[in-house]
């Protein structure tokens, strides 16, 4: 199922979140969708579903998301980022979401076994009431438990413990070539084998789009050194939030990053360049 968005603009108070936005999605393509916070990502996850008025055009499989939301979203999967505070049970929402894809709740709940979530002890308990675990575990099986077109993901796997992590990622290799999946993460080596192709979003525009053949391009690891000519409070700040390890005298930072953050890496890197003496960076492969 292949989406269209063309000169995309979404403003909040008078502010784009989306800028004149274009993108291209095959069907089967599957994507993972970077930037960081506020970038965008989200808002265009909820433009592609309908739910945001917008500028411009975006077509799915033919379909406007506002005008045929309906149609549209039979034919979608989504796990969005922050849960929503929904008071019916966990059958509830089970049994509606069947009802809206037109399908039979068995598969939704196979999905809930795979994902150990045991849904008899939750009989009765509203879903706002659930643990964040659990409420990532029901999300995920609403989304692969029923048939669709479409996957748009935004930060799934966050609230998972490691098994059900491995668990759900396995269930999304088995709906390869059968879906088109957009995949909102901060965790690429994670997804990496998942994807083909990485779209990256920066104050609400494309700034990378690209193909990758071989899934070892995003599980390469980068080797950073940054060293400060003098301290600055908010550049130490910056390169901790990238999990670098800062010395007692905050004048050098090492640590790694995953491959494909480099252009955001470098873009966070090029804001302290007044200040920054020398920055290497090596590449390593996975060992």
């Amino acid at each position: 199922m292949t989406i269209r968005a063309q000169h995309l603009t979404k403003r909040f108070d008078g502010t784009p979140v989306l800028d004149d936005l274009s993108l291209d999605i095959g069907a089967g393509d599957r994507i993972a969708l970077v930037g960081a916070n506020g970038a965008g990502k989200t808002t265009l996850v909820r433009c592609l579903l309908g739910e945001y008025r917008y500028e411009g055009k975006i077509t799915i499989g033919g379909l406007e998301p506002r005008k045929d939301r309906r149609e549209v979203l039979r034919r979608v999967g989504f796990v969005p980022q922050l849960p929503p505070p929904l008071r019916m049970t966990a059958r509830h929402l089970i049994d509606f979401t069947a009802r809206i894809a037109g399908c039979d709740a068995g598969p939704i709940d196979d999905m809930t076994e795979r994902l150990s979530l045991d849904l008899a002890s939750l009989t009765g308990r509203p879903f706002v009431k659930l643990s964040g675990g659990q409420k990532q575990k029901l999300l995920i099986a609403c989304a692969l438990g029923r048939p669709c077109d479409l996957l748009f993901l935004d930060e799934p796997a966050a609230n998972l413990d490691p098994d059900a992590r491995g668990a759900f990622f396995s269930l999304l290799e088995e709906r390869i070539g059968q879906a088109t999946m957009l995949i909102s993460s901060h965790r690429l080596d994670e997804v990496a084998p998942l994807v083909g192709r990485v779209v990256e979003l920066d104050l609400g525009k494309v700034v990378l789009d690209d193909r990758v053949a071989d899934a070892g391009a995003l599980t390469d690891r980068l080797h950073c050194i940054v060293e400060l000519a003098r301290p600055d409070e908010a550049c130490r700040a910056a390169l901790l939030g990238w999990t670098l390890q800062g010395d007692e005298a905050g004048l050098l930072f090492a640590g790694e990053i995953a491959g494909p953050d480099r252009l955001r890496f470098l873009g966070t890197a090029s804001r302290y360049s007044g200040v920054i003496r020398r920055l290497e960076i090596e590449t390593k492969a996975p060992s």
